[in-house]
């Protein structure tokens, strides 16, 4: 009978696993099958979901008919940039909080979290006249150099991770005459693997698809990142949006690869740093 039951769980439960991911892959393959369509398929009443024949030529327009490499390539600075100075920025600061000893420790780490609950709205207009005080308006610079003052989010992050290293691989680098430098570099940021993964992921996301900040620092053409590159086109493509949707699908390839390049570190899970 027990047997029976689990048998009849896992069937439901793969069931369920597979329409939740039919449903979740319905909207990316259908636009997969718009961005190969001609115009008079895309618009095609009733609705002509496959296309025929598949017109791969329009990914290859886009690619002409825009600066779609220069924008890949600022979109590219930017993120690698800002995912570099997120894991830095956040890891040292997050080792201070969790393992170094000095003054009003506690108090400055809830100051920390309590800028979590701050709209980035309110910040844009004091963000706006430092920049450009600094002279970093229409350049590259006010998209990634806010990831190297360390980020509240991941500080959290990697402070809950150095959290959980035992106390004994410490006193063991302390014991080899490691500096708290040392011991952070060398000891802690190897064992947070899955961690640093995780922040690299949603920096990368995060920077990749940021229309606000281009929008609002922005104003040369050769500086458009990706996404505020496809929508500036987007009028220019009035009757052709099927390019409209085949451009978005490309500005995604970056993220997947991300993902599968990091993947791995997630099912490792944090446990597997710990003493048992």
């Amino acid at each position: 009978m027990k047997k029976n039951a689990n048998r009849k769980r896992k069937l439901v439960s793969y069931i369920i696993i597979t329409i939740s991911a039919i449903l979740m892959l319905t909207p990316f393959v259908t636009a997969a099958l718009n961005s190969l369509k001609t115009y008079t398929q895309y618009t095609a009443i009733p609705v002509e979901w496959v296309p025929n024949p598949f017109r791969w030529q329009n990914y290859l327009d886009v690619w002409k008919m825009t600066d779609f490499a220069q924008y890949g390539l600022n979109s590219l600075i930017v993120t690698v940039l800002s995912v570099v100075g997120a894991l830095l920025s956040c890891s040292m600061v997050a080792y201070a909080f969790a393992r170094l000893d000095f003054p009003f420790k506690h108090s400055l780490f809830l100051m920390v979290l309590g800028t979590l609950m701050i709209p980035p709205v309110v910040m844009i207009i004091p963000q706006f006249i430092i920049f450009k005080n600094m002279g970093f308006l229409d350049t590259l610079v006010p998209l990634w150099i806010l990831e190297w003052l360390a980020q509240p989010f991941g500080i959290f992050l990697m402070r809950q991770a150095f959290l959980t290293i035992p106390k004994e691989y410490e006193e063991a680098a302390k014991l080899d005459g490691c500096s708290p430098f040392q011991t952070y570099w060398r000891i802690f940021l190897p064992m947070c693997k899955p961690q640093l993964a995780t922040l690299t992921i949603f920096t990368f996301m995060t920077k990749w698809n940021e229309i606000m900040a281009p929008v609002i620092y922005l104003s040369s053409e050769d500086k458009f990142t990706l996404p505020i590159g496809v929508l500036s086109m987007s009028g220019a493509w009035f009757g052709k949006e099927q390019y409209l949707v085949a451009a978005a699908l490309m500005t995604l390839v970056p993220i997947l690869v991300v993902f599968l390049f990091t993947e791995k570190f997630f099912v490792k899970g944090a446990s597997s740093s710990g003493l048992k």
